[in-house]
């Protein structure tokens, strides 16, 4: 007998101590030399640089010797045309060449009845399918796809899940914390403990999950495979057959699970991940309480120093030119891992300075958009009208907003808590005094998105919502950096009233928990207000910035009205010392600047001091308001 060439590769000599096997099986049944056989087979797992896919199979899922010579049994009638024809001989039915539970019982080695019962592997597992119409022992036993391929050594995910299965890669762009979790992780599951835990991941990091999980596979030898939850069947049935096939395909395949995705039915969810074998991780926003041992981690963003760190190393040569606009972006803009690579990925061979900064305020706009409204900010300073002082604590915001990552991060204020370092300003004056301009005015200084927050919407009469809502604004504004503008804020930071039932006392929790989101924000939030005597005092001691918007003098007014009709709008003989008697505020004036502007067109003219007076008093009608003659006196 000549030996195998040990130098062939695994697929090859696993391929061919199944046709070995075959033949074994061929003499017994037959009645034939199944030492000669046998010893083939032996000489080539001899020369099998690792063991051979049915060895394996016989030992993941604890195979009796008869169980195993069932497999091969099944395996070899699709293989091997002379086992078929042996097994329609012995049943003597021609058309029927397939093994019967009985022609096993009869012809294998060491038979025992329990071979085929429920709780045994073949079923179990689901490893051997076996044809329910017919008595067992007639009953036709049929090999499970996804098991032939493995004994034949070819690697595919099971039909029936790979639809719902994507492959989840290891990333090399990862944050350190993120890294080191991972082999926290890896070095705990290596622990010999029994069943393996559930791993709940948990955090507001969703693709930092996906990668912890990942690398923690990786260290342990195994793929990740992910699975969205709201794939999930809600019937008890379907869900532990999924929970089984997905069992047998970690143990083949040898993977790991990742549950995560959309909401799916809490039921289902959880019976599942009750059920479910091998490793398994829940990357989902809350955890779930389940009886199953769970191991219980926090997947947080990457924190500025490790954005930092994260941009360095994508960037690679062109990160040293970019150095200062790496940590502005670190600290203004709240990225996952995936989200700095797809972003450094997308950006020019040799990037521009601002180019990284544009890149990172455009990832996140987008779901913003669905919970706030968007402002594109056009007003720069000089469109201010303002005096110094407001004007120098609106500096200072900007200055804030600029210098955070030197003193938070270099400076070491960040490590003395969250608590404290968002930069809320309140703006208080009366409608129009330029309160929303300023907002536009300091994003466009600080190139960020301004967004005003449609209190409408996030307000909600049922206990909890209100709360929820906030936390979606906050959670997504973290992205971006945004400005947020919370326009007419005492109607939610209003004097807290006195607790009377469980309501006012919900309502209470929902403002602190505003509060404690505010001081953490890594953005500016900017509150308005028109009655900022309603504010409560404990709210005002908890923002940094205050600035009054008073009502324009005459001198500010002048100044507005200049500014108010473009360079490009046809004026004659407009008096501004005249037009600034009116007794309006900023946001009025432009109203009427653009009244009258409509007017003028419609007769054919440039905007002069009649077509401003009419504008102005059908303003002072939709304010029931009655324009006085010392306001109006020699306009026309």
């Amino acid at each position: 007998m000549n030996a195998p060439d040990s130098t062939l590769d695994w697929t090859t000599l696993n391929q061919r101590l199944l046709v070995a096997e075959f033949a074994r099986l061929s003499a017994r049944l037959e009645g034939g030399d199944e030492a000669v056989a046998t010893d083939k087979v032996e000489a080539v797992r001899a020369v099998l640089p690792e063991a051979a896919a049915i060895d394996t199979l016989a030992e993941v899922f604890g195979l009796s010797i008869f169980e195993r010579e069932i497999v091969l049994l099944c395996a070899g009638v699709e293989m091997d045309s002379r086992l078929r024809a042996l097994c329609a001989e012995s049943g003597g039915a021609p058309r029927r060449p397939w093994p019967t539970f009985g022609l096993a019982l009869a012809a294998l080695a060491e038979p025992h009845w329990s071979a085929l019962a429920p709780v045994r592997p073949l079923r179990r597992w689901r490893l051997v399918e076996v044809d329910e119409t017919e008595p067992l022992a007639s009953a036709r036993l049929r090999l499970d796809e996804r098991v032939l391929h493995f004994l034949a050594g070819v690697e595919l995910v099971d039909a029936r899940l790979e639809p719902l299965l994507r492959p989840v890669e290891p990333s090399s762009c990862v944050a350190a914390g993120h890294a080191a979790l991972a082999g926290q992780l890896a070095a705990e599951l290596m622990a010999p403990r029994g069943r393996l835990p559930l791993v709940q991941l948990v955090g507001d990091d969703p693709p930092g999950r996906e990668d912890v999980a990942a690398r923690c596979a990786a260290l342990l030898g195994l793929r990740l495979q992910g699975l969205d939850v709201t794939a999930l069947p809600p019937g008890a049935a379907e869900n532990a057959a999924l929970a089984t096939l997905w069992e047998r395909e970690a143990l083949l395949g040898a993977s790991a699970l990742l549950l995560a995705g959309g909401e799916a039915p809490a039921p289902a969810l959880a019976a599942f991940a009750e059920r479910a074998g091998g490793l398994v991780f829940v990357g989902l926003d809350a955890s779930l309480r389940l009886r199953r041992h769970s191991l219980l981690r926090e997947v947080r963003r990457p924190v500025p120093i490790e954005q930092q760190q994260l941009w360095t190393q994508t960037l690679g040569e062109h990160a040293e030119a970019l150095k200062d606009e790496i940590g502005a972006v670190a600290m203004q803009f709240r990225l996952s891992a995936r989200d700095i690579a797809e972003a450094a990925a997308g950006l020019d061979a040799k990037p521009a300075t601002g180019t990284l900064w544009q890149a990172c305020r455009s990832i996140a706009p987008a779901r913003l958009a669905e919970l706030a409204q968007r402002i594109d900010p056009q007003a720069g300073w000089d469109d201010l009208v303002l005096a110094s002082p407001q004007k120098h604590v609106l500096a200072q915001i900007a200055v804030h907003m600029r210098r955070r990552f030197e003193v938070h991060e270099a400076w070491g204020f960040s490590a003395q808590g969250a608590r404290g370092l968002g930069i809320t300003a309140l703006f208080a004056g009366e409608s129009g005094t330029g309160k929303t301009l300023a907002a536009e005015v300091l994003a466009r200084t600080l190139r960020l998105e301004l967004y005003r927050i449609d209190l409408s919407a996030v307000v909600s009469k049922y206990i909890g919502e209100t709360e929820k809502n906030l936390r979606r604004v906050f959670d997504v504004a973290e992205d971006s950096g945004a400005v947020l503008l919370f326009d007419e804020a005492d109607a939610l930071f209003g004097k807290r009233s006195e607790v009377k039932d469980s309501h006012d006392r919900y309502a209470n929790i929902e403002v602190s928990y505003l509060l404690q989101r505010m001081e953490s924000y890594r953005g500016l939030a900017i509150l308005t207000t028109n009655h900022k005597a309603a504010l409560d005092n404990a709210f005002m001691r908890r923002l940094r910035f205050v600035v009054q918007f008073p009502f324009p003098e005459a001198a500010e007014r002048e100044a507005i009205w200049r500014r108010a009709f473009p360079p490009a709008t046809p004026t004659y003989d407009l008096a501004w010392a005249r037009l600034a008697r009116l007794q309006v505020a900023g946001g009025h004036i432009r109203n009427i600047a653009l009244g009258a502007a409509f007017c003028a067109a419609e007769a054919g003219e440039p905007v002069g001091m009649e077509h401003v007076l009419r504008a102005a008093q059908l303003d002072a009608a939709k304010r029931e308001r009655v324009l006085s003659e010392s306001e109006t006196r020699g306009w026309v």
